[in-house]
């Protein structure tokens, strides 16, 4: 542009700048990430680390194998929670829902505790704790001390504590009870023996010992034990209930069997079968522990059930009895697969063993075998029928 002395003028035709630093705004939300969320890149911590799952690696809780997988990143390689490995700083740990999936992230497995391991490892002390299993055979009818047992077969007493919870399920001294009593019971049958003098043979300080135990133990009064099962007396009553025919029977010291049938006839020949030379007396079961174990099953179908309070009167393992016990603390509504209550015994690899347990369960209901299910949740087996196990969780959940 010209002025008037015909000098040019240049005009500036853009906007004025502005001096004070702009921010870029915010990219638009995509449809991939349409909350417009920080994307965490595959190595970064996670920042709400899993507590529970943290403090189970701590414990090295064995009971968690299986439910997860943690991984080092230091060291590329992950674990299962129960690994002896020296547990690595908690900001380099991550964790994994499969063996899979941490290898698809880049890890591999570790040497020393196997986590890709498909079958289950032979337990590298089953051989000693054999060992020591049998010396303890041998000298069942001997008070033999821990310290005792350890300088006889040359292991030590950690290995032997933990090596028999972790191999067998149960302590040195439960295993050795159960030793005096399969002694006490091949010593009172044989011939022209007396039964005090069985009890003395088999290691029992005194007859108070075996006979205050003896209807957890035994299944039946240590008489009975000699002559076979011949000779008890065994009173039953069938009735009734939401399962459809039930036989509820008992002993002198508790409830004995409680089986589920299509009839009487079916159920007095499973009763028949189970004690072959005991003396059956069928009674009405409107009094004792007979009309108590009545109502106690009846009662678990309906919205109020009421707490069992019966003694029980049945023949167990030391193992079977720990199966059982932890079925009768499952809470009301809630379920556990056989791997969980294998876990929860402390014998991850035992589920099979667990699953045998509650197959020889002879008093349904009372111990609750109905609430262990399948890993995906399927009801699986049950030896009154899978339609009474349905019924029966599904009241509980009610």
């Amino acid at each position: 542009m010209l002025d008037d002395t015909g000098m040019t003028i240049l005009i500036n035709t853009t906007e004025p700048t502005n001096t004070t630093t702009m921010t870029n705004p915010p990219p638009a939300p995509s449809i991939l990430n349409p909350a417009n969320k920080p994307v965490r890149k595959p190595n970064q911590v996670p920042s709400l680390f899993p507590g529970k799952a943290w403090q189970q690696v701590l414990e090295r809780d064995a009971r968690a194998d299986g439910q997860f997988f943690y991984a080092v990143k230091s060291t590329k390689i992950y674990c299962k929670p129960s690994c002896p490995s020296r547990r690595p700083t908690r900001k380099n740990v991550t964790f994994f829902p499969t063996a899979v999936a941490a290898e698809e992230a880049g890890y591999r497995a570790c040497l020393r505790c196997e986590p890709d391991r498909v079958s289950d490892k032979p337990d590298p002390q089953a051989a000693v704790i054999e060992a020591v299993s049998e010396y303890l055979k041998e000298h069942a009818d001997e008070r033999t001390k821990l310290a005792d047992l350890a300088k006889a077969t040359g292991v030590g007493r950690l290995t032997i504590l933990r090596g028999f919870k972790r191999v067998l399920g149960v302590s040195p001294g439960e295993f050795a009870k159960e030793a005096r009593l399969s002694k006490f019971k091949e010593k009172v049958r044989e011939p022209k023996t007396r039964v005090t003098d069985a009890i003395y043979e088999a290691g029992f300080g005194s007859s108070s010992r075996l006979y205050e135990n003896s209807a957890v133990s035994l299944g039946m009064t240590p008489r009975v034990m000699r002559e076979g099962g011949a000779g008890l007396v065994i009173r039953y009553c069938i009735a009734d209930s939401p399962l459809g025919k039930m036989l509820v029977a008992t002993t002198d010291f508790g409830i004995c069997s409680i089986l589920f049938g299509r009839d009487a006839k079916e159920l007095e020949a499973d009763l028949r079968l189970r004690f072959a030379k005991a003396q059956l007396v069928a009674a009405k079961g409107n009094t004792g522990w007979l009309a108590e174990a009545t109502a106690f099953v009846t009662s678990q179908l309906t919205e109020h059930p009421s707490a069992a309070k019966f003694p029980l009167d049945v023949r167990a393992t030391a193992f079977q009895q720990r199966v059982w016990k932890a079925l009768q603390a499952i809470p009301r509504g809630q379920t556990r697969s056989y791997t969980e209550l294998a876990r929860e015994l402390g014998k991850p690899t035992a589920a099979r063993a667990v699953a045998a347990a509650c197959g020889a369960n002879p008093v349904a209901i009372a111990v609750p075998c109905h609430r262990v299910v399948g890993a995906d949740g399927s009801l699986t087996g049950y030896r009154w029928g899978i339609e009474r196990k349905r019924k029966l969780l599904a009241a509980e959940r009610s």
